[in-house]
């Protein structure tokens, strides 16, 4: 009878940077504390990969987990690659550094501080002041996943318990300020009366003459507001939320 053949399993970028290393599994698990089982299931592609997925490994694999993650796709990464069960190839390629880039984050409070949301209406326009640190990114990560350009880019800090339970005191939102219209609908970073900037669900009332929006916070503990289009400042779009643990 004959032997009916299995195909191979395509494998993932986890299990080409540990054979262009010239590592064993045995020795991976040993360095990373990830059980041999896990990683045989993340290297065949059983789990499906993420970046947390990839941070034990990528030290030790002299690779960001991003260029793992991408592997063939992500500079410095792919070309020939090894047949699965076939020799590893000894030799060791130093990645290329990862491009990051810096993202500002406002000091809405050093803002209000500095001069009042009514007059800085009145005079057309608000300045928006910054903290000292910025946070990095992946360039990636900002063009694959967020789809847009590094220099609209904004980090907002939440305050308060508006938008609880979808976003917490003390986290932070990446704003795109290219989207200064609250259309589609959707979570917005806008300026309230006192020149800060806070997040609020933003829904357009199209029926309504002038047009008018209507703004929802998420804690049913706080009031909803409505106000004309023309009057709203709205900074920008919300597009990732960075939670802490």
């Amino acid at each position: 009878m004959a032997r009916k053949i299995r195909p191979l399993r395509q494998m993932t970028g986890l299990y080409y940077a540990r054979e262009v290393r010239g590592m064993s599994r045995s020795e991976l698990v040993k360095l990373s504390g990830i059980s041999k089982q896990q990683l045989s299931r993340l290297e065949n592609g059983t789990i499906r990969l993420r970046l947390d997925h990839l941070e034990p490994f990528a030290k030790h694999l002299g690779y960001t987990p991003e260029q793992i993650l991408l592997w063939g796709r992500y500079p410095g990464t792919g070309g020939e690659q090894p047949e699965a069960g076939a020799p590893s190839r000894p030799e060791y390629t130093a990645p290329r550094p990862v491009r990051r880039i810096d993202v500002p984050e406002i000091d809405s409070r050093a803002a209000a501080a500095e001069i009042s949301g009514r007059k800085k209406r009145k005079e057309g326009g608000s300045a928006n002041v910054f903290k000292l640190e910025r946070w990095h990114f992946p360039e990636s990560f900002v063009r694959e996943q967020l789809h847009t350009s590094p220099e609209r880019l904004l980090v907002v800090e939440i305050e308060g318990d508006s938008m609880v339970p979808t976003i917490a005191s003390g986290e932070r939102v990446i704003v795109d300020t290219a989207h200064t219209t609250p259309t589609p609908d959707g979570l917005y970073a806008i300026r309230d009366a006192f020149n800060c900037v806070v997040l609020r669900r933003l829904q357009l009332l199209r029926s309504a003459r002038p047009a008018c929006v209507n703004i929802i916070s998420d804690n049913p503990n706080h009031a909803n507001e409505e106000v004309a289009l023309g009057e709203l400042q709205i900074v920008g779009k919300a597009v990732c939320t960075l939670k802490f643990l």
